[in-house]
Formats: structure tokens, C-alpha cells, sequence
């Protein structure tokens, strides 16, 4: 990683889940960075460095379950409101007050719940990948069944993963093939093509993997990056990762009380254009005006898949510098 405003390090914090590492570059306001699936810390590698040099604190976390940081082995332990508790306890154990959180996919999620539980202490929300969408509706567990069409017909991915210890036995073997063939299929360029089987669906009696797209890993990755990913992955195992997915209807408890509440500081979005979750959450989208009063902007970026940050990083660092610019103090 290329330093600039100040040399990168690592840390390790204490936080009710026992400890997060982090990435720490630069002086200034403090941007916290939260990774989605299955990524880490690695996946903010160009964003910390830019942002340092532009004058902020950028600090990239690995969220509970992932790299370095504590892997608490009850599934119950990485419902929404585990992972806000965890970021407070990274401001706080940085000597802050106050901070921009910024997201990616669940991360986009977590930044989203950060800033509506803790408005206190988060000033200003960004969400790439994933846009905003309240509490509300029927349980969560029971949307995505319905997602997938009914008994021997294809089983969506969130399903899929939900079920412990099951897409475990698909990745574990080959995480790095398994890795490989997901980032591709969500990327602009490798991703199949209008028509083909959809690597979000799993055949019945198939693996979720049979879809994905075979060969070398997406150019804004390459090997040495697949590497980097895959290696956290094999050492840590993907239980922690995939614990995410298997507390979506305790979220939907756990937070009743802000049943379609939006997040009113000042906000961003930015998604690809080719990015499913901007097809699938068009109505959350359209609802930014009720949903996010502070919306400052709202950004597709053309010829780009889910892995935004990554895909287009000189144009997505410039995004967050420009809106970062113009947050109040």
C-alpha cells in the first residue's frame, strides 16, 4: 500500500467482541472504513492512503469474525447491533468522539445501523454497494425463501448461507477457487452474461459455486491480491464471515423499535451501475428522499460491478474526498 500522509499500521483495539484489528493512516477527522463479504480490511487498500494524503484519519477495520479480529463462536454473537457496539468501541479506543463511517455491502449496512443507533457519535454516513433500505416488512428469513422459488426449484444465496456450517463445506476445501470464481462473478467484465444461469441461485443439489465464472481473478484484484484475500480466509476460516447472514431476523427484532426510521446526517451513495443490489433495492433507492434526508449524493458508476471501491478506486476516492470536503466541522 502506498504511503502517504504518514505510514500505515496496523493495530489491535479492545471492543465488547474482545478485539478489532485495524489499518490506521493519517491526521485529521476521523473516516471509519467497514468491509462487506467475504472481504476484510484489504478491500479499503487504496481508499486509506487517499485519504490520508487528502487530510483525514482513515482507518480500516476488520469487522468481527473476519482477519485479526475476535471470532465470538455463538452464531448470536454477529447480530447488527454486536458490530455498531464494535464500532463505538474502535472511536472510542482511538481517542475520538466522533466519526464518518463509510461502508461496502454488509458493511454499507453496518455504517447505515452505526449512524441511525449512535447518531452521536456518527456525524456522517457513506454506503457503497448497498443502499439504505429501514427496518420494516415481513421477517427477513422469509423473504429470501420466498426468493428462491419453492422446494426443488434454485435457493438464493442468502438462504443458502444461512443454514450453518453448509456453504462452509462448499468454500473450505478450495477457498481460493471458491474466492476467485465469487469476485468474478459479480465484477463488470468477468460477470456472466445477460442470460446465463445466475451465480446468485443454487441449483438444487448443486453448489452456489457451479455458476461462477472459471479463470484468473478479476484484473482489480490479480493474484497477489487473491492471495492476500484467500490467505486471511484459510486461516481463519469463513464461520465468523458467514455468521453475518445467519442473524438477519434478530436484526429485524432487535430492531423493531426503528421500524422505517431513516438516517438523517449527511449521506452518500455510491454503487456500480452492473451491481445487482442496484436492481434488486431499485424502491430503496427511489425512497432516498424519505429514507435519507441528508443525502448529499447518489452515484452509479457505468461499466462497474458490486466490488465498487476496488473496481474504481481513483474515481470512488475522489467521490468520498469531495464529499468529505463539504461535511460540516
Amino acid at each position: 500500500m502506498t504511503q502517504q500522509g504518514g505510514r500505515a499500521r496496523h493495530r489491535l483495539v479492545p471492543s465488547p467482541a474482545g478485539r478489532i484489528h485495524l489499518v490506521e493512516q493519517g491526521e485529521g477527522p476521523l473516516v471509519l472504513l467497514v468491509h462487506g463479504f467475504p472481504e476484510g480490511w484489504y478491500s479499503w487498500r487504496h481508499q486509506v492512503p487517499a485519504l490520508a494524503a487528502a487530510g483525514y484519519r482513515a482507518v480500516a477495520v476488520d469487522v468481527r469474525g473476519y482477519g485479526r479480529s475476535s471470532r465470538p463462536g455463538a452464531v448470536e454473537a454477529y447480530r447488527m447491533l454486536d458490530l455498531v457496539a464494535d464500532n463505538v468501541a474502535v472511536v472510542r479506543a482511538l481517542g475520538e468522539e466522533t466519526a464518518v463511517v463509510v461502508g461496502h455491502d454488509w458493511g454499507s449496512a453496518i455504517a447505515a445501523t452505526s449512524a441511525l443507533t449512535e447518531p452521536d457519535v456518527f456525524r456522517a454516513v457513506g454506503m457503497l454497494g448497498v443502499p439504505y433500505a429501514p427496518r420494516g416488512g415481513p421477517r427477513p428469513g422469509e423473504v429470501f425463501a420466498r426468493m428462491g422459488g419453492g422446494a426443488g426449484e434454485d435457493e438464493f444465496y442468502v438462504s443458502y448461507f444461512q443454514e450453518p456450517g453448509r456453504a462452509e463445506a462448499e468454500i473450505e476445501p478450495d477457498v481460493r477457487g471458491w474466492l476467485a470464481g465469487f469476485y468474478a462473478a459479480l465484477s463488470a467484465g468477468t460477470m456472466p452474461p445477460p442470460g446465463a444461469a445466475s451465480p446468485y441461485f443454487v441449483g438444487a443439489g448443486g453448489r452456489l459455486r457451479d455458476r461462477f465464472p472459471v479463470g484468473p481473478p478479476p484484473a482489480w484484484l490479480g493474484e497477489d491480491g487473491l492471495d492476500a484475500c484467500a490467505g486471511e480466509f484459510e486461516r481463519t476460516g469463513t464461520t465468523g464471515a458467514l455468521n453475518r447472514y445467519r442473524n438477519m431476523d434478530r436484526d429485524w427484532e432487535d430492531l423493531a423499535a426503528f421500524d422505517g426510521a431513516p438516517v438523517r446526517q449527511p449521506s452518500l451513495f455510491v454503487a456500480g451501475a452492473l451491481d445487482a443490489s442496484v436492481a434488486w433495492m431499485a424502491d430503496a433507492i427511489g425512497a432516498f428522499p424519505d429514507t435519507l434526508p441528508g443525502l448529499v449524493s447518489s452515484r452509479l458508476l457505468d461499466d462497474c460491478g458490486h466490488w465498487v471501491q476496488q473496481e474504481r478506486p481513483d474515481e470512488v476516492n475522489r467521490i468520498l474526498a469531495d464529499w468529505l470536503a463539504g461535511l460540516p466541522a
